[in-house]
């Protein structure tokens, strides 16, 4: 495989990952959000998002990989998870390393949700939506530098990202009139 193919596969895997991630906060966003499925429905959202989940690693292993394999600019092992150490672009090749960082918290914690407390599982998991932001940062700065087809996608994920995380905000719990009338309600 040549040093260009490698390059293509390094940009192509990475635009996938920045996809497949937006989707798998949007499905985590309408999961934990104050409307969330039930029943059947929520097992089957819930399974998209692991699925989906799963299949972002794996893109995001393979943009890893081709882009320190690519060999072209200078990406170390180190600096997909020390930030700002590369020689090529440490900014911004840092943010894709803090990505990868609280990537790492919310798998691991993921991967142990049944020995922790769920406040501290969510806590951590809070850290996907930086985990995306950064992503988006690192993606529309440095993988999509001179094509709009590419900036825009990325544009387009975040827009959308930003869409459904603004709805979980703004959403109210299906019963809050009850909820009010009890805080109103004096306590003896």
């Amino acid at each position: 495989m040549t040093s260009e193919m490698i390059w293509y596969l390094s940009r192509a895997t990475g635009v996938v990952s920045i996809v497949l991630l937006t989707l798998v906060v949007c499905l985590g966003v309408v999961t934990a959000g104050r409307r969330r499925p039930d029943g059947e429905s929520a097992t089957v959202v819930m399974g998209v998002h692991r699925w989906l989940s799963l299949g972002m690693l794996v893109f995001l292993g393979a943009h890893i990989f081709t882009a320190i394999a690519e060999g072209y600019v200078d990406i170390s092992w180190w600096a997909v998870v020390l930030p700002f150490v590369s020689g090529y672009e440490p900014l911004l090749i840092g943010f894709g390393a803090i990505g990868v960082d609280l990537l790492v918290a919310v798998v691991v914690t993921s991967m142990l949700r049944h020995r922790m407390p769920e406040r501290y599982w969510r806590g951590i998991h809070w850290a996907s939506y930086g985990m995306w932001v950064v992503a988006l940062v690192h993606g529309f700065t440095l993988g999509t530098s001179d094509q709009p087809v590419l900036r825009l996608i990325t544009v387009a994920c975040g827009v959308t990202g930003g869409l459904f995380a603004s709805w979980r905000v703004a959403k109210t719990h299906a019963d809050k009139e009850r909820r009010t009338e009890i805080s109103l309600q004096e306590w003896s």
